[in-house]
């Protein structure tokens, strides 16, 4: 069992800048590929950013891409999401997701075998 703690969200004006952290639990964080994802009202659960177990592997969704980066400190079992020139369409609930079987590229919800409880990121139109 993994237990994930996602931190950071709130409220910030378009042009802006936010990161957002994920505290993981348990002794094997850097055996994981770990995800971000996230949920705009009314729409599905969408994948924006990815990162292999070491770090040195990364992959995004075209819609964040050159202004989300995903970064890892496995010394600390916490994962990160720098988010810069955001939009109103990035508001939504973030998620942070584990894949116990490790590998790169996974995009899609049922890759991730564990969720946190989301954060809130809002920018307002």
């Amino acid at each position: 069992q993994v237990q994930l703690v996602e931190s950071g969200g709130g409220l910030v004006q378009a042009g802006g800048s936010l990161r957002l952290s994920c505290a993981a639990s348990g002794r094997t964080f850097s055996t994981y590929t770990m995800g971000w994802f996230r949920q705009a009202p009314g729409r599905e659960r969408e994948f924006a950013a990815g990162i292999s177990r070491a770090g040195g592997i990364t992959w995004y969704a075209d819609s964040v891409k050159g202004r989300f980066t995903i970064s890892r400190d496995n010394a600390k079992n916490t994962l990160y999401l720098q988010m810069n020139s955001l939009t109103p369409e990035d508001t939504a609930v973030y998620y942070c997701a584990v894949r116990i079987n490790a590998g790169q590229r996974y995009s899609r919800i049922y890759d991730y075998d564990y969720w946190g409880q989301g954060t809130q990121v809002t920018v307002p139109s």
